[in-house]
C-alpha cells in the first residue's frame, strides 16, 4: 500500500514539474506589463490608466503589451507603437515637444490673464464707486408721503 502511494506521489510531482521545466526564461510578469500600461490610457474609458482599467479592451491591450515585451520590444517602442496606431490620446500628453510646451504654458497664461482681469475690474469698481452722501436731517419732499404713511401704520 505504501509503495502505491509513493508511486502516485512521484507521478503527481513529475506532472507538476514538467510544465515548470518546459517554460523558457522569456516570460513577462504582470509587473512588467503594468510598468508599460501605466504610461497608456484606456481606449474606452476617459482618464483611466490602462493598468487599472478592467474593460475587455484594456485586457486585450495588456495582452498585446505582454506579447510585445516577450518579442523583445522596449517600453518606449511599445508606447510609440500605440501612439502610431491610436494617436496621442493614448498617452494623455502630446509627444511633440512644441505641443507639450503649449499644453503646459496655455493654462498658466489663462490663469494669469483671469487674475489680471479680476484685479483691473476690482480697481475700476473701487475708483468709480460713488461717494456716500450724508443723511439729511430733514426728509426730502419725495420721501415725506411715504414717511407719513409709515408713521400712520405704526401709530395704528
Amino acid at each position: 500500500m505504501r509503495l502505491r502511494w509513493l508511486f502516485l506521489s512521484l507521478f503527481v510531482l513529475s506532472v507538476l514539474v514538467v510544465p515548470a521545466l518546459a517554460q523558457d526564461g522569456n516570460t513577462v510578469t504582470d509587473d512588467e506589463v503594468n510598468e508599460v500600461a501605466k504610461k497608456l490610457y484606456c481606449p474606452v474609458c476617459e482618464n483611466i490608466p490602462l493598468e487599472y482599467c478592467g474593460t475587455a479592451a484594456c485586457d486585450d491591450w495588456r495582452y498585446e503589451i505582454q506579447l510585445q515585451l516577450e518579442a523583445g520590444l522596449s517600453e518606449q517602442e511599445i508606447v510609440d507603437d500605440f501612439i502610431a496606431r491610436f494617436g496621442d490620446r493614448v498617452v494623455g500628453v502630446p509627444q511633440d515637444p512644441l505641443l507639450a510646451a503649449i499644453s503646459m504654458i496655455v493654462p498658466i497664461l489663462m490663469i494669469g490673464a483671469s487674475l489680471l482681469a479680476i484685479l483691473l475690474l476690482g480697481f475700476r469698481w473701487l475708483r468709480n464707486r460713488p461717494e456716500p452722501t450724508s443723511v439729511a436731517a430733514e426728509p426730502t419732499a419725495d420721501a415725506s408721503p411715504y414717511r407719513d404713511i409709515l408713521e400712520r401704520d405704526l401709530a395704528g
